[in-house]
């Protein structure tokens, strides 16, 4: 009993000529569906990422390059006063755009390794910013020396804060270099799910093609053989393989028609050679 529900059980689930194919195919077009969708989805993500930090890297380098070029102006500016007594306008300096530069920087810089690079551009600036205050007291003094003073305390604060700006925008600039080769090494590991997919799908068809050669070519020429031979030299069908789908059942049909038509070739041979000894009785 339990035998039978079985044996009736896998009949039921047997895939047939035409369900073997169909799954072997879409075997190797869902892997490479997959396969693609994961490349897609992997590229997008490290596309969209990566691209962020470097439009981030971008921007700060373009501020850091005005916060220089606004800071070296002050600077001329405050060595054209004290170069020309006969200046009486002091320079300006617009500090809350200089400091919103700053903060935006510390705000947008990935790298934690940039952070103390903004704070030290910040008290670059604020050493700075402290001694340029003293110029209205200088140029009022009788006993300062102007050009001393710019040369021996202003200037080397300036050069300070210059330094600071191009270690910084140095550092972006090394962030950038590296962000743009995590881009590229992000687009070739994208693609690797791709080129397994490939190569598993380029794998799944060899082996198809072993599959269908095995189980089905060479059955097929091996049973036109035999049927030729039949036809031909009236020999016995005779072959046989291991299968369960429709090819086998077509082979077992050929051998029992043939069997049968061998039989009835035989009682016909028969029946002829009987009336052949009454006639010539």
């Amino acid at each position: 009993m339990i035998a039978g529900k079985t044996k009736r059980w896998l009949e039921r689930f047997r895939l047939t000529l035409r369900g073997k194919l169909v799954l072997a195919l879409s075997a190797i077009a869902a892997i490479l569906l997959i396969s693609s969708i994961i490349s897609i989805l992997e590229y997008k993500r490290m596309s969209t990422y990566v691209s962020s930090l470097i439009a981030d890297n971008i921007n700060n380098i373009n501020v850091a390059q005005k916060m220089a070029e606004a800071a070296n102006d002050y600077n001329l500016d405050i060595l054209a006063v004290v170069g020309d007594d006969k200046l009486n306008k002091l320079p300006d300096f617009n500090r809350e755009a200089f400091l919103a530069r700053c903060d935006s920087l510390r705000g947008t810089l990935s790298a934690m390794s940039l952070q103390p690079l903004a704070d030290s551009v910040v008290y670059s600036y604020s050493a700075y910013m402290l001694t340029s205050l003293e110029l209205p007291d200088v140029l009022l003094s009788d006993f300062i020396d102007t050009r001393t003073w710019y040369f021996d305390r202003l200037q080397p604060r300036y050069n300070r804060l210059r330094d600071d700006i191009d270690a910084m925008s140095s550092a972006i600039y090394n962030d950038l270099k590296r962000n743009s080769a995590t881009f590229d090494r992000g687009f070739y590991r994208s693609i690797i799910p791709g080129l397994v997919a490939v190569g598993v799908g380029l794998l799944l068809v060899l082996m198809l093609l072993f599959f269908m050669m095995v189980y089905y070519v060479n059955p097929l020429y091996k049973m036109l053989a035999n049927l030729n031979n039949y036809r031909s030299f009236n020999k016995k069908y005779t072959y046989t393989f291991e299968g369960d789908d429709q090819l086998s059942e077509l082979n077992e049909g050929i051998t029992e028609i043939t069997g049968e038509n061998q039989q009835l070739r035989k009682r016909i041979s028969i029946l002829r050679s009987g009336n052949e000894r009454q006639g010539d009785q």
